[in-house]
């Protein structure tokens, strides 16, 4: 395949790529020659044909060429050579064209109006800039006029006149009053285009004295100011007392009331006009009515309709505004003006002129000797432009004759040309409306290819995208252009390169294996040329983890999170944009490496955020959109209509529901006249609705209230509505909670819960209060009492039942028949105590108890129950007497038997039953006596060792502080333990109750032996505690160990030793950590007594009973320190099973089954709580469950007070 070339003239585009041809092809037809080549004169800047100057500074007319040799410059003005060495305010800037005109100094701007053209030559043509028209700008003042006052009634129309200046430039025009304050506007009165103030329709409001027109000249920076105009408008009543003071009938008809009337057009004037626009203009039509009520204006098109995109409107549809106006929007247009009272219509003709514009402007041509080329030059306007040619400045008719070159019309036809015929050609193409002018040089060279484009240009270009390598070059004739990749030189072909007419060789899409050396080649007959640019391909920029859509409450705080990942080679820029905008410079933004932080989130913080990475190559984005949302604002405008009896029709509007829908509205009241600053729910209705209608009660002084409910929360409560004060009715419901209760032997007590003043319905709240006995034949006894809540009748019979009832009523009258309640008369002590008392001890710690009813007539009231009083008066062991506190139960309703926990083993009780009512105890029955038997003994209250020797041991102790019965011995076991905390054999010891004190003997020196001491009965074995101590050591042997240890080959034995121990230590480490078990539960378990073992729960109903103390403490953790203290005494933990730790004279129960009902009082500061000191010493995997609970981790610990229920330790 062929190498990529391009020839003279030809091009090679695909038809996707037309525009960017027809871009380069017109870059390419305007060549630019270089600069050191020889060329004609080219402008290259000049000053607009219509040049408005500001007077109070220098007059500056631009014109500058480029050209070799440089160019020359000569100015015309008005149509003459401007000789500008006879003005001495008038000079040229060197090298340049351009005309500086000091007026600053002297001279006025006025002088130098004109039309002014600029001739730039040299020896190869001349070339000339626009005509430009010089005019100094104005701002003229307003002309004298006296202004007289406007009176109008009110309704009718006005115009207020501007009539501004005429400037040059027009003056911007707008309405305001002294104080500079812009006069609103509105559908009613808005400005025409031409600066008037119209009004449909006058009201009292439009009053004022200072209507002032303003008219702003931008080119000046001034404003100039027009005479205020008055304007009064008054009412009929007004006018007609004004007329009937000053005038006449036959002055002034009288006013009449200005009546609705249908539109009619202030302007434009008629029912059709005509507009003529030119091509490119904003197009603006205005119709402007007047009428009663204001009208509507609307607006179409009669043979079409408003181009898309182009079309606004402007002063409240008044003005219908068309952008970029083409031929294509002439014809009629229609405004129509409405009102409820008719129509009118006005049409206008639109006529779209265009001044000349370029279809193809003429281009710079560069030809070698003897080739041929075409100046082309197009135009279209409306009328046709007429083209005429020009030759260096003058016209082609009168210019030398060229026998190389045709005219044909628009374009001049070169033919076999030669370098002495360069020449700069001007196309004018003119109408009506305007011109265009257009140089274009023909320049004949002779040149070798030159590449224009530095070399060695780094290109880096991102991959998957489009790379253009520059080759800009010149030659006359036109070079050919090759490119080539690599260092060997291989020819690049059309099916994967695009190569422009400029030179540019284009990648569509650009790949890693493009990267590389490309050569481009430049051909022609007088020679060659070529450059290498270089190409990189990056990786994209791209954004891996795009911010997230937030919705967040006002005051809150969001994160929105960017990461980007990029080619290693570039370094990206990280910006944060709201709504397309840079971030506020505030300090609640806040943006770290890959986050955006906003803190105290408020409602304008809400929007579009950016997040951009730029790098030198590309830029890529992503957005989410922050929605800032809270509880919605208030209602407002609160309003009360159909105000009935008993309803109303509440109206309100919504608040904003800052972005988050309202869901519902909450109505309240607040009744002024009974409980004023209180507000009450009324009702719910949907948020869609902005009305409610509510039912009202009589004699309430309402007002009102409205909260708007959304997904975030609750509105603050809007302002209060007007009060409304309903009429009086009788009441429609009587009292509640009607009771009788006697609270003496001889009365009844009638109370009920009276009605608030909300439901009293009207004034001189009142009650009728009506009773007789419920058995009787006697009549209903009524009595009407104030406005209170109880009414005592007195000298009733005993706890007799009444029939009650309690009936409101007001000034209006009575309410409805009230319901019909029983009640009693008030109750008396009971007259009789419970007989046949019996007891049956059913274990050394639990009785039951047995007791025949009272009769009922007896209990002279409501019986609540049978309360039994039972206490401890002698210890059976001790046999001293001394009172105990009494304790109370009490067994609810009618039972006849009882349960008591708590007793205290190997005890002597004594109880009475006693009934119970509402009014109190009756009397007691006479005292029962009970034993309870022998129970386990506590712990020994205390357990030392002293007197440590080499190989003895002596224990002392105290004896338990709860025997329980009679003590019959104590048990001994004790047994060594070695360096490994390895237990030896045990030895069990039997010792007499009556001893304290216990000497071992024999034991092995400098031994650790772990002792576990308990008290018996003849029930059995209670609770144990522990303790250990240490035989001395001998001093002989110590010494010869430390003669031992000063030998060289025992400090290399234990060496050794203590290797081992170390190898062995890590083994053990390795396998622990791949889930081997170290057997502690073993190591407890052989701590614990061996002959102590748990014994199986009692099979009894009721179970035994546990104090709250003893509970907590069997399941609270070891204290810290709770180690033997320090003078190896361990103390006893008292538990005592009585309901002492309960309280007194607090209820409880059993069921006939032996399950305990009761409820107990807990006496004051007898609750127990848990140290805050408290930690666990083991976890449940090491502690041993055993009632003779060691504690052992590794360390001593606290024995706790438990037994079970058969009296033996646990184990």
């Amino acid at each position: 395949m062929p190498p990529l070339k391009i020839m003279p003239k030809k091009k090679h585009l695909s038809a996707g790529r037309v525009p960017l041809i027809l871009f380069l092809c017109q870059m390419i037809g305007a060549l630019d020659v270089p600069l050191d080549l020889v060329q004609p004169p080219t402008i290259t800047q000049q000053s607009p044909k219509d040049y408005i100057v500001d007077p109070r500074e220098n007059i500056v007319i631009q014109c500058e060429a480029k050209g070799k040799p440089p160019p020359s410059f000569s100015w015309t003005r008005n149509g003459t050579h401007f000789d500008i060495d006879k003005d001495p305010l008038v000079t040229m800037k060197p090298g340049s064209g351009t005309l500086v005109i000091n007026i600053i100094t002297e001279g006025k701007a006025e002088t130098y109006e004109g039309v002014y053209q600029c001739t730039a030559r040299n020896e190869r043509g001349a070339a000339v800039s626009n005509n430009i028209v010089v005019r100094p700008s104005r701002s003229p003042l307003w002309t004298k006029e006296r202004l007289e006052p406007i009176t109008l009634r009110n309704g009718q129309s006005l115009v207020l006149p501007c009539r501004p200046p005429i400037g040059l430039p027009p003056a911007i025009i707008f309405w305001m009053d002294n104080s500079f304050q812009r006069l609103p506007q509105s559908e009613r009165v808005s400005q025409g285009l031409n600066g008037d103030l119209y009004f449909s329709n006058v009201l009292p409001e439009d009053t004022r004295e200072d209507y002032i027109c303003y008219a702003r000249f931008n080119h000046t920076q001034t404003i100039q100011q027009k005479q205020p105009i008055s304007l009064k408008v008054i009412s009929v009543d007004e006018l007609n007392d004004t007329i009937a003071a000053n005038l006449s009938d036959t002055e002034f008809y009288g006013a009449k009331p200005s009546k609705e009337r249908p539109p009619t057009f202030l302007t434009p004037e008629g029912n059709e006009s005509l507009k003529e626009e030119l091509r490119g203009n904003v197009l603006s039509l205005e119709c402007i009515a007047e009428g009663l009520p204001t009208p509507i204006i609307y607006w179409i098109k009669e043979d079409g309709t408003l181009p898309v995109n182009r079309t606004f409107y402007r002063n409240f549809k008044k003005t219908l505004q068309i952008t970029q106006v083409t031929e294509a929007d002439s014809g009629n247009y229609q405004c129509i003006a409405k009102n409820p009272l008719g129509a009118v219509h006005h049409t206008i003709a639109v006529t779209v002129k265009a001044a000349p514009y370029w279809i193809a402007a003429p281009q710079n041509l560069v030809l070698s000797p003897g080739e041929n080329g075409t100046l082309i030059c197009r135009a279209n306007g409306n009328p046709k432009p007429r083209i005429a040619w020009l030759t260096n400045g003058v016209p082609i008719e009168i210019a030398p004759e060229d026998p190389s070159r045709k005219i044909d019309g628009d374009t001049i036809i070169f033919s076999n040309v030669q370098e002495r015929l360069s020449a700069v050609y001007q196309c004018n193409a003119s109408n009506e409306y305007g011109y265009l002018l257009a140089n274009a040089f023909v320049n004949v060279l002779a040149e070798p290819p030159r590449i224009l484009t530095s070399a060695n240009i780094l290109y880096q270009v991102i991959a998957n995208r489009p790379a253009f390598l520059d080759c800009a070059f010149f030659g006359s004739p036109l070079p050919t252009i090759e490119w080539f990749k690599g260092t060997k030189g291989s020819a690049l072909h059309e099916d994967i390169y695009v190569l422009h007419d400029n030179g540019t060789l284009e990648i569509p899409v650009a790949q890693k294996d493009s990267t590389g050396t490309y050569t481009c080649v430049a051909r022609n007959k007088l020679g060659m040329a070529k450059n290498e640019v270089h190409l990189e391909i990056k990786d994209p920029t791209k954004i891996i983890k795009q911010p997230e859509h937030a919705v967040v409450q006002r005051g809150s705080k969001v994160s929105f999170e960017c990461k980007v990942k990029h080619d290693h080679t570039l370094i990206p820029t990280i910006v944060w944009l709201k709504d397309h905008g840079e971030l506020p410079n505030e300090e609640r933004f806040s943006v770290d490496k890959d986050h955006l932080v906003v803190t105290d989130v408020s409602d304008d913080d809400g929007g579009t955020y950016t997040c951009a990475a730029n790098t030198t190559l590309d830029r890529v984005s992503a957005s989410a959109v922050l929605r800032v949302v809270d509880v919605p604002n208030p209602p407002f405008d609160l309003e009360l209509t159909n105000q009935l009896d008993k309803s109303v029709q509440l109206t309100w509007t919504p608040g904003d529901d800052n972005n988050s829908p309202i869901t519902k509205f909450i109505i309240e009241y607040e009744d002024a006249m009974h409980e004023a600053g209180v507000w009450h729910h009324q009702a719910e209705v949907s948020g869609t609705q902005t009305t409610a209608q509510l039912k009202l009660s009589p004699y309430v002084n309402y007002s009102f209230r409205v909260m708007a409910e959304n997904n975030i929360g609750r509105s603050v409560p809007s302002e209060a509505s007007e009060q409304y004060l309903t009429k009086a009715a009788e009441p429609d419901q009587n009292p509640t909670a009607v009771e009788g209760l006697g609270t003496e032997p001889d009365n009844l007590v009638i109370t009920w819960k009276p009605l608030n003043g909300f439901e009293s319905n009207g004034p001189g709240l009142q009650y009728k209060v009506s009773w007789r006995q419920k058995d009787g034949d006697d009549e209903w006894t009524s009595v009407v009492v104030a406005n209170v809540s109880k009414y005592i009748v007195s000298g009733t019979p005993t706890f007799v039942p009444y029939l009650i009832k309690v009936q409101a009523l007001n000034d209006v009258g009575f309410a409805p028949e009230p319901a019909v309640v029983m009640g009693h008369s008030g109750e008396d002590l009971p007259m009789v105590a419970p007989g046949n008392v019996r007891v049956n001890v059913v274990n050394s710690t639990l009785a039951e108890v047995h007791w025949d009813p009272v009769p009922l007539k007896s209990v002279r009231g409501h019986l609540q129950g049978y309360r039994i009083y039972y206490w401890k008066v002698q210890s059976s062991s001790k046999r001293n007497r001394r009172h105990i506190e009494k304790k109370i139960l009490t067994f609810q309703g009618s039972k006849t038997h009882g349960m008591l926990p708590g007793l205290q083993p190997y005890s002597h009780y004594f109880l009475n039953v006693r009934v119970v009512n509402g009014k109190g105890e009756g009397p007691a029955s006479s005292d029962r006596g009970f034993h309870t038997p022998e129970g386990v003994p506590s712990a020994p209250s205390s357990l030392k060792i002293v007197n440590p020797t080499l190989d003895s041991l002596t224990l002392e102790w105290d004896p338990p502080s709860h025997p329980n019965g009679v003590l019959t011995e104590y048990t001994l076991k004790y047994q060594p333990i070695n360096s490994t905390h390895e237990l030896g054999p045990l030895v069990d010891l039997k010792i007499p109750a009556n001893k304290t004190r216990w000497t071992l003997k024999n034991l092995n020196f400098s031994t650790r032996y772990k002792f576990y001491f308990y008290a018996q009965t003849s029930v059995g074995s209670g609770s144990q505690i522990t303790e250990e101590a240490i035989t001395t050591v001998d001093e002989a042997m110590a010494s010869r160990q430390v003669d031992i240890a000063t030998q060289g080959w025992f400090i290399g034995l234990m060496c050794a030793v203590a290797l081992l121990i170390l190898i062995l230590l890590i083994v053990c480490f390795v396998r622990r950590n791949k889930g081997g078990k170290y057997p502690v539960k073993e190591k407890e378990d052989a701590h614990a007594d061996p002959e102590i073992q748990p014994m199986k729960e009692d099979d009894g109903t009721f179970g035994e009973y546990r104090s709250f103390e003893s509970d907590a403490e069997d399941h609270k953790p070891l204290k810290k320190g709770s180690r033997t203290p320090s003078d190896r005494t361990v103390k006893k933990e008292d538990s005592d099973d009585s309901l002492v730790d309960y309280g007194e004279g607090v209820n409880g129960q059993f069921n006939e089954d032996g399950s305990f009902i009761g409820q107990y009082s807990v006496p004051s500061g007898s609750e127990h709580s848990e140290s805050p000191e408290t930690t666990e010493l083991c976890s449940e995997e090491t502690v041993v469950p055993t009632a003779v609970d060691t504690g052992y981790c590794g360390r001593e610990a606290k024995v706790p007070h438990q037994k079970d229920k058969a009296g033996k330790p646990g184990n």
